[in-house]
């Protein structure tokens, strides 16, 4: 009889499988080998809730990243680790929800003296945002030596000057909280590459070494940075290393089954602070292969699903979301064949294309592209934003836009005050990756003098976010509208920091309180629209949905459950649109849920850039 509650349910043959793994963990003392910190900081109980058919499939996901025999071992080493985490019990009724928006920003955006900034942000998120946003995504909050927090030092703790994991912790009780899970690669200041350098046991294979003489042309390149950085061992040895982003940047192995081990800590390390999205940086360029692309190889998604399956064990209300600055077809590749990889991807697409939609003043590429958001499981939903930290993608306008055009776009971004960055090709040319510049600016009419319609324009373009099939996340310096940083960008000499600009929270919140100021016209329409939107049901990241064909100058969509339906119409134009709605039978007239006025569907007209949403 199967008493221990590991092996209720579970078939005999099942029970001797999974015991005899069980055992041989316990008698090899190298696969009990795992991280200080972890050891020494977490007494875990052994014989937490384990199923055995999930166990099963892990060790087979294992064998197909890495063979029979490695991935045997691997799983030898992963086993303990579930083992003897503390299982979460699934508490969602469902995956997603209206309700669920996040607030993306990093740790010291907002900072007042004598405080820590995390705890600035929590007290500014309980004070104006609780009724609106449900989680708040924290950029890298870690140690770091460059990349603004992704070149990481210590992927364990917090960086002091942003304070402590308890501030963290006080968060969760009052927001759910989304973490980045930085894979691809760690700090050349961090310990474990001085393991490396040092040959030490257990590091001597996180490191990529590769010979300068080789081929590398195919490698597809998301910086123009060298691949390679010389490095030199302390036994002499010079040695090349592959590094993505940059020098400092150095990428993991994760052929190592070291390297699979000390990630795998990691990732139940953030779930047990109380993590409930975890964001997958990079994750796109994980498994390198010579003579290939090194990019969206089959085992990076192996080690997605392997992810996924841990976390679907363990925490199943703990979800992941790939974040791979991609075309669109390669970009939701990453919720897998069946919706067992990623639970949200990021919808890169949106951005840049709402951005020339705006810039156009028609909408008939974007609605295009909107009809084909569907998706087959609701497991799966896009993770819409129009800002973040980075800058707006190029690269999702492949076969979307023609150079010209991107080209059009580029020179507008300039003239707003903006930089490009770029990436280096196969052949040695250079052509641009991202436009690096606010996503306020971006549609900003420089032209135009003062730009009375600046404001109105923008919360056209985020009532457009709002309305699509999905989670939306806001990016803090869009909510509360900051404008481009272009002192930071001198004082740095990096174009990423034009929108990371860090705000003493006492002078925000005085030109929060005057009701003309540019930073009050976003940021109170904007919760508005929000606190709006939360409450109906259509709106669901997975309600249905239509996109409507009724001008050019105007995106309309149609979401709808059994009971309620929204028609969600903006005008993107400068101009005066007129325009109307099928008859909804006896109906001839609807309501805007955000003014409350009223509607007649054979005669609606849309001030610039006005939106509503008819219901």
């Amino acid at each position: 009889m199967l008493r221990h509650p590991v092996w209720q349910g579970a078939k005999t043959e099942e029970y001797q499988d999974i015991l005899s793994f069980r055992n041989a963990v316990r008698q090899d003392a190298s696969a009990l080998k795992m991280s200080s910190y972890f050891c020494a900081s977490h007494k875990y109980p052994i014989g937490g809730v384990v199923k055995a058919q999930e166990m099963k499939d892990i060790k087979q996901l294992l064998k197909n990243i890495y063979g029979e025999k490695n991935g045997t071992s691997a799983f030898l080493r992963i086993f303990p680790l579930i083992e003897k985490f503390p299982k979460k019990q699934k508490n969602r009724k469902a995956c997603f929800s209206q309700e669920d928006v996040v607030l993306i920003t990093y740790g010291d955006t907002l900072k007042k003296e004598g405080e820590s900034p995390i705890s600035t942000i929590h007290k500014f998120a309980n004070k104006y945002l609780k009724d609106a946003i449900s989680t708040i995504h924290f950029l890298p909050f870690y140690p770091f030596s460059s990349d603004d927090g992704f070149s990481i030092i210590d992927f364990y703790a917090i960086d002091p000057k942003l304070g402590s994991w308890n501030d963290v912790n006080a968060i969760s009780y009052d927001f759910q909280l989304m973490f980045d899970y930085v894979l691809n690669h760690f700090s050349s200041k961090n310990k474990w590459f001085e393991y490396y350098l040092e040959g030490k046991e257990g590091f001597k294979q996180f490191a990529i070494e590769v010979d300068p003489l080789t081929d590398l042309s195919q490698v597809t390149r998301p910086r123009s940075f060298p691949l390679l950085t010389e490095f030199k061992k302390n036994d002499g040895q010079i040695v090349h290393l592959w590094t993505t982003f940059s020098t400092d940047q150095i990428d993991f192995n994760f052929k190592s089954l070291d390297v699979l081990e000390k990630m795998i800590e990691v990732l139940l390390f953030y779930v047990r602070q109380s993590a409930t999205i975890l964001r997958l940086d990079a994750i796109a360029y994980l498994w390198k292969e010579i003579g290939t692309t090194c990019i969206h190889l089959n085992q990076v998604h192996l080690i997605v699903k392997l992810f996924r399956s841990i976390l679907d064990l363990i925490a199943p209300d703990v979800m992941i979301i790939s974040e791979t600055n991609v075309p669109h077809d390669e970009n939701i590749s990453y919720f897998g064949k069946n919706g067992d990889e990623a639970q949200m991807v990021y919808n890169f697409t949106l951005p840049p294309l709402l951005f020339y939609s705006f810039v156009k003043e028609d909408a008939t590429l974007l609605s295009a592209w909107a009809k084909g958001l569907y998706l087959k499981s609701k497991k799966n939903t896009f993770y819409n934003f129009t800002a973040s930290h980075d800058g707006i993608g190029v690269r999702p306008l492949e076969g979307i836009l023609p150079q010209k055009e991107i080209n059009a776009l580029i020179e507008i971004v300039r003239s707003n005050g903006g930089e490009i960055s770029y990436k280096k090709n196969s052949d040695g040319t250079k052509s641009p990756y991202e436009l690096n510049i606010s996503y306020i600016d971006a549609l900003w009419r420089k032209n135009s003098g003062k730009d009375p319609m600046h404001a109105n324009r923008f919360m056209a373009s985020q009532a457009i976010q709002y309305v699509l099939p999905g989670v939306p996340a806001t990016y803090i310096h869009s909510l509360i509208g900051s404008r481009n940083w272009i002192k930071g960008v001198e004082q740095t000499e990096r174009a990423r920091t034009i929108n990371r600009e860090k705000l003493q929270i006492e002078e925000v919140i005085e030109e929060l309180k005057k009701t003309e100021s540019f930073r009050s016209k976003i940021f109170y329409p904007y919760l508005h629209l929000i606190k709006t939107r939360k409450k109906q049901p259509a709106f669901h990241p997975n309600a249905d949905f239509e996109i409507l064909d009724i001008d050019p100058g105007v995106f309309a969509i149609k979401r709808y459950v059994d009971d309620q339906r929204i028609y969600a119409i903006t005008n993107i134009s400068s101009t005066e649109v007129a325009l109307s709605l099928p008859l909804q039978g006896a109906l001839s007239k609807m309501s805007d849920l955000l003014t409350g006025e009223n509607f007649q569907l054979d005669s609606i007209t849309l001030k610039p850039y006005q939106f509503i949403w008819l219901s």
